[in-house]
């Protein structure tokens, strides 16, 4: 078979529609399952999922049983077992979605302002590239940190899904522009060989911290195990706390003898002790967003950081989402705030479907 007839056979088993189900997704690098949640909610049914960390699989089997994971490094994952396992055959998935580990793109990673610390994460974009190819799926969604964009990665991989059929849109979006009460700068790459590829709709408004989270109980007496988890801090951490103005104040309110010399000599990380605002998004929910120490972390109200529960619903994930406590403070933040928001991705994936012919 000429490749032009095989192209167009592909095309043609794309376009064909299964009355009464559901389009199919699968998830890679799933994590704890936000962008699942997300495709789950757009109205797909996600079929398979790889993640390698082991407590990151047991928070998604929790919430996805139903979803075949691979708990295996991405690399030892063949195509010709995942079509095997699903049940379909190549070109019929209708989404694939993954977002390689960040933290090799981060911008945070640089050494001298401009050198890229090297890292090995950053070529596991290949291995998305590698399943699309294989696979050939109707619609492809890559969602990352924004120097991505820029990255001679993305290049290569806009490049090799193009010469295949793909047409390709990539831009830098901000999830509080779509309903999820937080700041956070992605790129967002969608691809199509189905037609021109949507990107999710903004929402009419800005949803807020309080909206998010102002109507919880007290944190400690909730009867939720992730809103009382507790917090040790030394005696002069929590009078710091204190002295920190509500609703939005910053370290530069305190008196100089609670001031951090590190503070003092440098004029960096402004938000590093902060409150959130009650009527704005709430900064990027981090890894370290338990942590005072690591950003604006501090409850608009109340002395303390914000809760897990509470990161978990800034990240847009439902408050029936199970976390389970046993694992954690520091692992739960980690893979939280390493998730991407269930409502920003649901928005993406019902542009998709939108855009089929």
């Amino acid at each position: 078979m000429t490749l032009g007839r095989k192209k167009n056979q592909l095309n043609r088993t794309a376009q064909k529609t299964q009355v009464g189900t559901r389009p199919t997704a699968i998830d890679c690098f799933a994590g704890c399952g936000g962008m699942t949640e997300g495709f789950r909610q757009a109205g797909y049914r996600v079929v398979g999922a790889i993640e390698i960390d082991s407590s990151a699989a047991t928070v998604y089997k929790l919430n996805h049983p139903q979803v075949h994971l691979w708990q295996n490094d991405i690399r030892k994952v063949s195509c010709r077992d995942i079509l095997k396992t699903v049940g379909i055959r190549k070109g019929e998935l209708d989404l694939l979605g993954g977002c390689p580990p960040c933290q090799g793109f981060s911008a945070l990673r640089t050494m001298n302002g401009n050198r890229r610390i090297r890292d090995k994460r950053n070529d596991l974009i290949y291995e998305f590239q590698r399943l699309v190819l294989e696979l050939l799926p109707k619609h492809v969604m890559l969602e990352n940190v924004p120097r991505l964009l820029t990255d001679r990665r993305l290049d290569d991989f806009k490049k090799s899904l193009e010469e295949v059929g793909y047409i390709l849109k990539a831009e830098i979006l901000n999830v509080a522009d779509y309903g999820v009460p937080q700041r956070r700068k992605r790129t967002v790459v969608v691809a199509s060989r189905l037609g021109e590829p949507g990107l999710g709709r903004k929402a009419k408004s800005i949803r807020t911290v309080r909206q998010a989270i102002g109507t919880l109980k007290p944190a400690g007496q909730s009867d939720d195990p992730l809103h009382d988890m507790p917090e040790k801090r030394s005696r002069i951490v929590r009078e710091r706390i204190r002295k920190i103005p509500k609703d939005g104040g910053g370290r530069r309110s305190l008196p100089p003898r609670l001031r951090l010399e590190c503070h003092v000599e440098s004029d960096g990380f402004k938000d590093v002790y902060g409150r959130m605002a009650w009527d704005e998004p709430a900064p990027t929910i981090t890894t370290g967003c338990f942590n005072p120490s690591k950003g604006r972390f501090l409850h608009p109200e109340e002395d303390r950081a914000v809760t897990i529960r509470e990161v978990a619903l800034l990240q847009s994930f439902p408050p029936s989402y199970v976390f389970p406590a046993a694992l954690g403070k520091v692992r739960l933040a980690e893979m939280i705030g390493n998730a991407l928001p269930p409502k920003f991705i649901r928005l993406h994936a019902q542009a998709l479907k939108r855009s089929e012919p």
